[in-house]
């Protein structure tokens, strides 16, 4: 299945974070699923059905029942997209260290000379 829908307008709603996290420890039953929340199971079912979609969740026909799951190549995507600004935070935070670690020693020096 083609995705439909775009996978960050689907993890920008609270609900459906939620849901991938309850996926994420075992596949689940829309039933399973909805069973953690306050709202309706209509409710559960359209955030699922919006997160199938957009190709986050698989779904497996299981006799009669239907359990959802992670899909990890699409998780992969976003952990990407992800990892630039990842990297781009790091070497600010290291740039800070390093500017933090003279300004100490830099102290140091004065209380040595004092």
């Amino acid at each position: 299945m083609e995705a439909r829908r775009d996978i960050f307008q689907a993890i920008a709603d609270p609900t459906r974070r939620a849901i991938l996290c309850l996926l994420a420890a075992r596949a689940m039953t829309p039933g399973d699923i909805a069973g953690n929340f306050d709202s309706s199971r209509q409710t559960i079912s359209k955030h699922i059905q919006i997160l199938h979609e957009c190709g986050l969740v698989k779904q497996k026909q299981n006799g009669r029942e239907i359990h959802y799951h992670i899909s990890p190549k699409k998780i992969n995507e976003i952990d990407k997209w992800v990892a630039q600004f990842r990297k781009l935070l790091e070497a600010q935070f290291s740039q800070l260290d390093d500017v933090l670690l003279k300004l100490k020693n830099t102290k140091n020096e004065r209380e040595f000379i004092i």
